[in-house]
């Protein structure tokens, strides 16, 4: 079953795409020309699809890093982030940012040795086309476990996919913010809904009794619908299974603000039908453990394998729409047509 929506009657979100041509213009406006050569990339430049969820010596991303703004740039780069995000969505990217302090300190007292340079500024920011036009622009915020991925599409219809959070490590062991998790209800709420199956459901949901050792959808420019397994069905759920996984659901759309999660829960609502949820691993807490969620049109992914089940990665993909392909598409579709005689 695949539910399509009209995408002019969905997308539409004309307070938040305002705001964020407004963020992005005093951004800009803030840099000098070096920085504004970095910071600034045409639209239709391919590095709008570079994105990764590991540190930026494994893939370098496009765009500024925060460590090389003044205070005032980095407050105006970072308004992009309460703009784009809900209060808790962005609250959370900078804890994810924070993380990096933590971490540094892990690996100090493990002795361990590793090419990458904790720290809670390494990440880049990158404006893409001109947000004073309504022309298609976009902007990206990315780093270690941050992948936040904005287009705006004929002035106010937006994307927001791909969109990842991660964590490491997911629950503070040492130091002044021991106890913390970052991401607990991405993997609280999963779990929960797991232990509450049937056996006769739980065997067809848990798919495997290892995890995987990562998000299989990895950071590539389209995610692979079919390499994330097929679990259990929502048709066979019971009311009370459907509602923990919405939940769970919406906990994922709701990083996004009142505006833009409001506009895509109805696309996503309308394929529950079709989709499935899978779980690998072991549902005990301090085991690794994986989950997908699956629609005809979306995705979401969740691991904490590594570094002892200590290590979150968690992404919600859209098949057709990552990036804003969909929109685009269209954008294009409806000039034409205005073309025609």
């Amino acid at each position: 079953m695949t539910a399509t929506l009209d995408l002019s009657a969905t997308e539409r979100a004309p307070a938040t795409a305002g705001r964020m041509a407004s963020a992005a213009q005093e951004f800009l406006g803030s840099l000098n020309e070096q920085q504004r050569r970095v910071a600034n990339l045409p639209f239709g430049d391919d590095r709008r699809y570079t994105w990764d969820y590991r540190p930026l010596e494994s893939t370098p991303r496009p765009g500024l890093r925060v460590i090389n703004m003044s205070e005032e740039q980095k407050r105006k780069a970072l308004a992009l982030l309460d703009i784009g995000l809900s209060a808790r969505g962005a609250d959370t990217v900078r804890m994810i940012m924070d993380l990096e302090i933590p971490l540094l300190a892990s690996e100090k007292m493990e002795g361990r040795v590793t090419p990458f340079v904790r720290h809670p500024e390494q990440y880049t920011v990158c404006v893409f086309g001109d947000p004073s036009r309504r022309l298609p622009w976009a902007w990206h915020i990315g780093g270690h476990h941050v992948g936040l991925h904005f287009a705006v599409i004929d002035g106010d219809r937006i994307a927001s996919t791909p969109l990842f959070f991660g964590a490491n490590p997911a629950e503070v062991r040492h130091g002044p913010t021991k106890g913390q998790r970052t991401l607990a209800p991405e993997e609280d709420l999963a779990r929960a809904l797991v232990r509450s199956l049937p056996q006769e459901q739980k065997r067809v949901a848990i798919v495997s009794e290892t995890a995987f050792p990562d998000i299989l959808t990895d950071h590539y420019r389209v995610a692979n619908a079919f390499a994330p397994p097929d679990g259990l069905a929502w048709s066979a759920m019971s009311a009370d299974t459907r509602n923990q996984l919405s939940q769970l659901i919406r906990h994922y759309v709701t990083r996004t603000n009142d505006e833009l999660s409001g506009l895509y829960w109805r696309k996503l609502e309308a394929e529950f039908a079709a989709l499935t949820f899978a779980w690998a691993g072991s549902e005990e807490p301090g085991q690794g453990h994986y989950y997908t969620i699956k629609a005809p049109s979306w995705l979401i992914e969740y691991d904490n394998t590594q570094n002892g089940a200590n290590h979150i990665h968690s992404v919600l993909r859209d098949i057709s729409g990552d990036w804003g392909e969909d929109l685009i598409a269209q954008h294009y579709a409806e000039a034409h047509r205005q073309r025609l005689p």
